[in-house]
């Protein structure tokens, strides 16, 4: 029997409440990072999702530019029922491909689903980080993932438990 049928596209402003709803029970287990539903809604232009035949939402993932070279995987979560079935690769091939149309690199992630990114190519980056000009222009951001990108104090206990992951693109 062949796997069932999904495929991945651009979010549309009508998937935000399907998105939100598939990321919620994940936010709830401090699993993802909880966004408002106003954020989704600015940065749907930052979802791919996953649909099966009937269009049904059963996957999402974000890609967030951060740098010149530097893109972070964001909000990537699948359908429990679609778990192992190559939605979250899909999701996230579809995100690295965007990446490099617009001219990146690197991807980061912060996760606790290590083996899946490592399958993947993602590294653990370690103390990894950026040129010091660079680092001091990322200070300036207001963004929480740039914060976690840079290690930052401030955003330590959002991201006890999580490894930071960085992927060389190309």
């Amino acid at each position: 029997m062949s796997e069932p049928a999904f495929r991945t596209r651009r979010a549309r402003t009508s998937d935000v409440p399907a998105i939100q709803a598939l990321v919620e029970p994940l936010v709830q287990r401090r699993i993802l990072l909880g966004k408002d539903l106003v954020v989704v809604y600015e940065a749907v232009q930052e979802f791919r999702v996953a649909v099966d035949a009937n269009d049904t939402l059963i996957g999402c993932g974000a890609l967030h530019v951060m740098w010149q070279d530097l893109a972070e995987v964001r909000t990537l979560a699948v359908a429990p029922e679609w778990l192992g079935k190559g939605v979250g690769h899909a999701l996230l091939t579809t995100l690295e491909q965007t990446a490099l149309e617009l001219g990146l690199s690197r991807l980061f992630c912060l996760t606790f689903e290590v083996p899946f990114f490592e399958r993947n190519g993602f590294v653990d980056m370690g103390d990894e980080t950026v040129d010091p000009e660079v680092y001091y222009e990322l200070l300036r951001s207001h963004d929480e993932g740039v914060a976690e990108f840079l290690d930052l104090a401030r955003v330590k206990p959002n991201t006890l438990g999580n490894t930071r992951m960085l992927k060389r693109l190309g």
